[in-house]
This record gives C-alpha cells, structure tokens and sequence, in this order.
C-alpha cells in the first residue's frame, strides 16, 4: 500500500478529520472541511484503485471498517486479528507476485531459447562455446580489448519483441566501463571486436540478467539483443 494511502488512513483513524454528512445531490461541496474530506476520498480512491490487489478489496467492508472505526463502534475484527490479517494478506499477494515472475520468466526463457535454435541456422549469425551469438554490422581494423580493459561504446539495447530497454544514442553519449563489470554477454562479446567495429549481440539469460531480469524494464530469463559499436579502449589513465 502507498505511503499517501497509509498517512491517510492514519489521519483518519485518530479522528483528526471528521466524515461529513453526504451532500444532498451532486453539488460540490463548499466549505473547506467538505472539500478537503472529499479530496481526500478521491485521493484515496484513487491510490487504491492503481494497487494491484484492488481486486481483492470488498469496498463495502473497507468502508465499513472506517466507519465503525471512526465512530467508535464494537469491530467486527479485533486489533490482533487485523495485523495478523494484514500480515496473511501481504504474503498472499508475495507469494502471489512471485509465482507469477517466475511463470513469465519461464515463459522469456522458453521463447528465447526458441528464438536462439532459430537464429544460430542463419549464416549471418556466429554461436560461441557459451551460447552467445553474435554478427557483424560492420568490421573494424582496431585492436581487440581484453576483458580487464577499460572500453567506451554506443548501443541500443532491445527486447526480442523489439522493446527498447536502452540506448546510449538517444542519449546522445557514448558510455565508458570495464569490460568485467558487466553481463557475461558483453563481457565474452566485447572481446571479439576490434575498435572502429559495430556488432549485433543476441544474448541468453544466462549470459545476460538471469531469471531475476533488472526490473522494471527487463523481466526474467529474458533473451537481449544489442548492437554495439565499439569506439575505444580506454587507457588506464583516461579511465581513472
């Protein structure tokens, strides 16, 4: 639940604001206590009703539970049985969250591992021992960087739907890092360029993020596909 929708609630619960009685009709309301006490009902309904597990709420309990809060009532729940509820909640809805990353991760590595079966057949394509697969947009004449150097390079990174996750020339700068301290991928596929050199990388999960991915925008056991274009090695005083 949102930070906003707790502080709320808790301005609610210890009876600093007063629920108005319902204006008669759709007149908005006038005073200051009626319009902040229905802005503050929108804001809340609003917060609520992005959660994922809106579905879950029964809306006239929820309101219930305010009110008999408010106005002192008997509750239906003692205070023990509610955080023990909120708690059984909240881990339903992890456990929830977690089947299904792990069921779309499945589903990424299933149709990664398809899409490499298909794509290494092609003659344009190299298959390294690991399982990268690589080819070449365009030769360099340059030197090969070693995985303890130091490179700057320009890429667009994409999805295998064709999602773009990242891209350094949109940006319109190219980026500077050791070759290992990056996926497995670019640091096995950076190795193989020569400077001046622009490569199509279609790398597993394995080589990439994994079955954990890099949320938001990478989801697990997902296959990438990189060009790169290899601009220099640094030296080991430009990279300091």
């Amino acid at each position: 639940m949102k930070i906003m929708i707790v502080r709320s609630l808790a301005l609610l619960m210890t009876g600093w604001i007063a629920i108005p009685c319902a204006q008669a009709g759709d007149e908005p309301p006038k005073t200051l206590k009626e319009r902040f006490s229905y802005a503050l009902g929108m804001q809340m309904g609003n917060d609520i009703g992005q959660m994922s597990a809106k579905d879950k709420l029964d809306s006239a309990l929820f309101l219930r539970g305010l009110k008999d809060q408010l106005d002192g009532k008997k509750t239906l729940l003692t205070a023990e049985d509610a955080d023990k509820t909120r708690e059984e909640f909240q881990k339903s809805m992890h456990d929830e969250m977690i089947k299904e990353a792990q069921e779309a991760a499945n589903k990424n590595r299933t149709e990664g591992e398809a899409f490499l079966a298909k794509n290494k057949e092609r003659k344009e394509v190299t298959t390294t021992v690991s399982g990268l697969q690589y080819e070449v947009i365009t030769p360099g004449n340059g030197p090969k960087p070693k995985a303890t150097d130091t490179v700057k390079v320009h890429y667009l990174g994409t999805l295998l739907d064709g999602t773009e996750f990242d891209n350094s020339y949109a940006r319109k700068e190219p980026v500077t890092f050791p070759l290992d301290r990056v996926i497995p991928g670019w640091t096995e596929g950076l190795q193989l360029m020569p400077v001046g050199a622009k490569y199509r990388f279609f790398i597993p999960a394995d080589l990439a993020y994994g079955k954990r991915g890099a949320p938001p925008k990478i989801g697990g056991g997902s296959t990438l596909k990189f060009e790169v274009e290899l601009l220099e090695i640094v030296k080991p005083e430009a990279a300091k």
